[in-house]
């Protein structure tokens, strides 16, 4: 990459946000060496060798590469604050998640009812990114099927983003799965079809062993591109906007053909400011003389555009800031996915609670393979308490007591089955507390509506009959904390309460869509606005039924065929 110029101040695109959106729109747009793009990213560069190391991303957590968020504390979950980690390096969110690579299914961009947007429409785009490989059969074995494509054919196998099988899959996963099998939860060979329901092997987005985030996948073959600069700890605090229009003098004579309205009307986005952490934090601000593509995330992009006075005018005020562009939708609907698990001891020393002991280390350094190049979430399964309806719970499968975030290490060998709740109903916020870049205030409203707490407590009996199988029988202990063994319902609600955590999946804040509570409209625009588009998780209508990455680097592609065709 050549030496960045500080100097500069006036860019054709400016990104922020180095998660998987702003990568691919850095790829994509600098592409045209007659075009001009600046990326800025508030955390530093990905140098940190455990993004590498794929069982090492908890490891991540509430360190420099983490905004390390709280939420407020939540009524319905025994007044507690949860912790919600949130990538802020090179790769976002990319490097320091579980490399889970599932789309979700075809219900769920249908049911967003948005022109552009169907399953059929954004397939294509889920097959660009893909360079899918090493798919497995459906039984469990782990033996090769020998389509790499996926049994229907779903999959992309020249994209830029690996996505493999985990290489030394633990043996009890294999368990696990012959458990679901048994349970009548049938194995599929492609959780990233039409239809996602059933259980898996999980793919992961790796190449060789390590982790390929999108900073690997896009942002790193784009840096050498003289017109791409990438600038790192730079905390966006505000969008600029251009002066309102005014009026135009009345002419003295009637106009032949009447004044144009549109565009040109609207206010426009013409940079943004930031402090330059990397420089001692001075406060900097650069010009997009085409448009300021926002990529911060579900919780970084609406914090970002009500801070620039971009909102709901009672909520600005309230945080003393001046409203200049009235959005009422800027921070609402927000959603995420609710987890809790059923946690056991096992009599088998097989586990990942080995897995920093010295040979593992050393299998890992020298052949990229052993308990450190798992995902830790090696398989899952997706089903429904109504046959033939797309599922509403996923259940992950962890060889290793997986609490606190994985931030405290396990207390003896042991299992998680992770009871995930895909759709929820209830919807949260995130907003300011005040007219600087402070913590954002995140309300995720969980358990607001009773049905979700109902199939929380359908996933768990289904995952404590699997933990009672004859298939994991051999690794199945006693309960271990937070889990308590079987409990009447009264009961298990008062535990998930207590224990449940977020999955990281926060989507919704800037919601796509044509009618007055939208955010942003099919093409991503901003509405009411010029100059500025919002692309990465937080235009998503509704969360999906499978995990967030892939739709995010999904609408980034999407956004950058939009972009280069000035729709």
């Amino acid at each position: 990459m050549p030496a960045e110029d500080f100097e500069r101040t006036a860019f054709d695109y400016v990104i922020v946000g180095a998660g998987p959106a702003g990568c691919v729109l850095a790829n994509r747009l600098s592409a045209d060496p007659g075009t001009t793009v600046l990326l800025l990213e508030a955390g530093g560069p990905d140098k940190a060798r455990e993004i590498r190391i794929p069982a090492a991303f908890s490891k991540l957590f509430a360190t420099p590469y983490d905004w390390n968020y709280r939420t407020v504390k939540q009524p319905r979950l025994a007044d507690r604050e949860l912790f919600w980690p949130r990538g802020k390096t090179l790769g976002g969110s990319t490097s320091i998640n579980a490399q889970m690579w599932i789309r979700g299914c075809a219900a769920d961009y249908d049911g967003w009812g948005v022109e552009g947007w169907s399953y059929a429409e954004v397939l294509p785009y889920f097959q660009r990114i893909e360079r899918r490989v090493g798919v497995k059969s459906t039984d469990g074995s782990g033996g090769s099927s020998g389509a790499e494509s996926g049994a229907h054919g779903t999959y992309g196998t020249d994209g830029p983003l690996w996505i493999d099988e985990l290489r030394s899959p633990n043996p009890i996963t294999a368990a696990f799965l012959e458990a679901c099998v048994a349970e009548g939860i049938p194995a599929t060979a492609d959780l990233n079809g039409p239809d996602n329901s059933g259980c898996s092997r999980t793919p992961v987005t790796q190449h060789r062993g390590a982790r390929f985030s999108a900073a690997d996948a896009y942002l790193r073959p784009a840096r050498r591109r003289p017109n791409l600069t990438v600038r790192t700890g730079a905390i966006v605090d505000r969008l600029r906007l251009s002066e309102p229009a005014r009026a135009a003098t009345p002419a003295k004579t009637p106009a032949k053909t009447p004044a144009k309205t549109g565009e040109a009307a609207k206010r426009r986005v013409i940079g943004v400011s930031y402090r330059d952490h990397d420089r001692g934090g001075a406060v900097r601000e650069v010009t997009a003389q085409r448009e300021v593509l926002l990529c911060a995330g579900a919780v970084n992009t609406p914090q970002i555009l009500q801070l620039s006075g971009i909102g709901d005018p009672d909520v600005l005020r309230a945080a003393g800031v001046e409203p200049l562009h009235e959005l009422p939708g800027v921070g609402t609907n927000l959603q995420d996915h609710l987890s809790t698990g059923v946690v056991v001891t096992c009599p088998q020393p097989i586990t990942m609670f080995a897995a920093e002991s010295l040979g593992s280390v050393a299998r890992y350094l020298f052949g990229r393979t052993g308990m450190l190049s798992s995902n830790i979430a090696e398989a899952v399964a997706f089903i429904a308490p109504d046959p033939g309806t797309p599922p509403e719970i996923e259940l992950i499968f962890a060889p290793v007591p997986f609490v606190e975030h994985g931030m405290v290490p396990p207390p003896a060998h042991g299992l998680t089955i992770g009871v995930v709740l895909l759709q929820p109903r209830s919807r949260g916020t995130v907003g300011i507390a005040g007219p600087t870049a402070a913590e954002p205030v995140i309300e995720p409203g969980y358990l607001g509506d009773e049905a979700d707490l109902r199939r929380l407590i359908w996933g768990v009996r289904v995952a404590e009959r699997i933990a009672r199988s004859s298939a994991l029988a051999p690794f199945v202990g006693a309960p271990m904390a937070p889990y308590t063994g079987v409990l009447d319902d009264d009961g298990l609600a008062e535990s998930i309460r207590r224990h449940s955590e977020t999955l990281y999946h926060p989507v919704g804040t800037c919601r796509m869509g044509t009618d007055d509570g939208a955010v942003v409209d099919p093409s991503l625009r901003v509405r009411g606005l010029a100059g500025l588009r919002v692309v990465d998780a937080s235009v998503l209508p509704a969360i999906n039924r499978g995990h967030t990455m892939a739709p995010v680097y999904m609408v980034a592609e999407k956004a950058a065929d939009l972009i280069l065709a000035g729709q």
